[in-house]
């Protein structure tokens, strides 16, 4: 199969022949029909995030299943499935306490010793896989905890937002804040995952939903997906403006950038007894700072993983959401384009100009 191979930070990927091994007793050979280019991807090729390499990356997938293994029973060939980077064992302390989204168990890999997944074409060099997923190829291999099948309905280029963006952005707002009916909500940095979170808001019933963003163009797409107020970040002091816009602060704001000083102004623009959730990757070594004394006011600060999901209930209900036109997706799919052009949906995603590339396979 071809994929696009990682090869250290801040250097193009490289379309390359690789084998793919067979499928593991618990293991599922997916065809990739479609890939979001998600910003987590890019933290990794501007090496903000350790990667070995070469690898694949990607994670943000949809397909059909081609063939499953010996020990898997809930897929079978032709099964449409959505892949997701938070797979779990099902037996650890995390899922038994209702948190999946946080295992981290080494039950859904394979163990050292045993084959790689993947190797460079012809020869025995061996390919990381990246989030048990590694989808910016033509076939994935992964565990069969971390898919979830769909149905036969559901375009596959809008299914594959649903396996990183949307769940991370819709399920902070619904799982991990759990905003309220009639609330006041703020949302930092609107692109896919922020969108993603302006819609969880409105789905929550929020009463006010604020856009923050530098890019006139993405505010404007925020509106279309719900936000009820725009800020326009490079106009003045965002905080200020959304005290004005709330009467003194906001009850839930969402930090979707991954940058320290956002992430401040999220816990800054909050009212007393206010969350702040922070979605975005803050680079590794990077610290946040905050007022102590607002602590006193009861305000509060948390981080987020995938949406707190439960992925397996939580994303054929987003299917269900966008056939039913509660949750929209098509709007947010900017560019669709082919695997070659990996190296130019990142560009084009750190220069604001899309707010999804999604590289279709069909």
């Amino acid at each position: 199969m071809e994929a696009a191979i990682f090869h250290g930070p801040n250097q193009d990927l490289t379309i390359e022949g690789v084998d793919i091994d067979k499928p593991g007793p618990r293991e599922v050979l997916v065809k990739t029909a479609a890939s979001g280019v998600c910003h987590s991807d890019l933290h990794f090729v501007d090496g903000l995030y350790p990667m070995a390499a070469p690898a694949i990356l990607g994670h943000e997938a949809a397909g059909v299943v081609e063939e499953v293994g010996e020990l898997v029973t809930q897929f079978a060939p032709g099964d449409h499935v959505i892949a997701c980077l938070s797979a779990f064992c099902g037996s650890c302390e995390y899922c038994l306490t209702g948190h999946p989204s946080l295992c981290r168990s080494p039950e859904i890999r394979r163990a050292p010793g045993q084959p790689p997944k993947l190797k460079k074409s012809g020869t025995d060099e061996e390919i990381a896989q990246f989030a048990n997923i590694s989808s910016f190829a033509e076939q994935m291999l992964m565990h069969e905890n971390a898919i979830v099948k769909i149905r036969d309905d559901m375009p596959l280029a809008q299914a594959a937002l649903i396996g990183c963006g949307v769940m991370t952005g819709v399920g902070a707002a619904l799982n991990t804040a759990k905003v309220e009916p009639g609330t006041s909500t703020v949302v930092f940095g609107v692109g896919g995952v922020g969108l993603a979170a302006i819609q969880g808001c409105r789905i929550a019933g929020a009463g006010q939903i604020i856009a923050v963003d530098t890019v006139e163009s993405k505010l404007g797409l925020a509106k279309e997906l719900g936000a009820t107020h725009t800020v326009d970040a490079s106009q003045g002091d965002a905080v200020e403006k959304i005290k004005e816009i709330t009467g003194g602060g906001a009850h839930y704001t969402f930090e979707a950038i991954g940058n320290k000083d956002v992430a401040e102004q999220a816990f800054d623009a909050l009212r007393a007894g206010g969350t702040a959730t922070i979605i975005g990757m803050i680079p590794v070594g990077q610290k946040v700072e905050l007022n102590g004394a607002s602590f006193l006011q009861e305000k509060k600060i948390q981080g987020c993983t995938m949406g707190s999901n439960r992925f397996r209930v939580d994303m054929p209900r987003y299917v269900d959401f966008y056939l039913n036109g509660v949750l929209k997706l098509d709007e947010m799919i900017t560019v669709r384009g082919e695997l070659k052009d990996v190296n130019e949906a990142f560009r084009a995603m750190k220069a604001g100009e899309v707010a999804r590339t999604v590289l279709m396979f069909e």
